[in-house]
């Protein structure tokens, strides 16, 4: 069906619903007989930075920035590598750090994946609140309805800058808590598979 991989970055800030919405994605493309792949970026960084005595993927954002730049290089090389018609990159647009808002997806991570397509994850404030709210596997900052809102918002403009950097096509599309089937059609029928 497809003759060469196709790179698929998936973002969102924390409690949209990403990584859930992408296992959905995988087990649907499954019954379609498609195989495809999920890279989630942070676990790839940590699978370097173990070497360095860091535990977990929350510890990640302690290291300093010059780090953490070398981390992702290291990830985006290993995942830019790997051979399946979609591979999923389940990453962050920017990570909130002590000095502020560090991005996710720069140019030089950008250039080495070279994504097909960027989408992102996006989510009813309320309902981002209460999905941090209730996951015990990680530490997540407990935010103000305002403070999401900012993030969305900061999110769109780190997903218009990573299309104009990498000439990627962007898509948007919302995860409610009652509606992820639509959700998982939307971005099926964005990568252009037929049932």
């Amino acid at each position: 069906m497809l003759l060469k991989s196709k790179l698929i970055i998936i973002v969102g800030i924390p409690g949209v619903g990403k990584t859930t919405v992408i296992g959905k994605l995988i087990e649907y493309l499954a019954t379609l007989d498609i195989k495809s792949h999920i890279s989630v970026f942070g676990s790839v960084m940590l699978d370097e930075a173990k070497k360095v005595g860091i535990k977990n993927r929350d510890e990640l954002r302690t290291l300093s920035v010059k780090e953490q730049k070398k981390l992702q290089i290291s990830a985006a090389n290993k995942i830019s590598n790997l051979k399946y018609p979609f591979i999923f990159v389940d990453t962050h647009l920017f990570i909130k750090i002590s000095e502020g808002y560090f991005p996710g997806l720069p140019f030089d991570i950008l250039n080495s994946l070279s994504p097909d397509q960027i989408i992102l994850v996006e989510a009813k404030p309320e309902e981002i609140i209460e999905r941090r709210n209730i996951d015990i596997t990680r530490k997540r900052d407990n935010l103000s309805i305002d403070e999401i809102i900012y993030e969305l918002n900061l999110g769109r403009s780190m997903l218009s800058s990573s299309a104009v950097i990498s000439g990627a096509p962007i898509k948007t599309v919302n995860n409610n808590n009652d509606d992820i089937e639509n959700t998982i059609m939307e971005i099926t029928n964005s990568l252009g598979v037929m049932k």
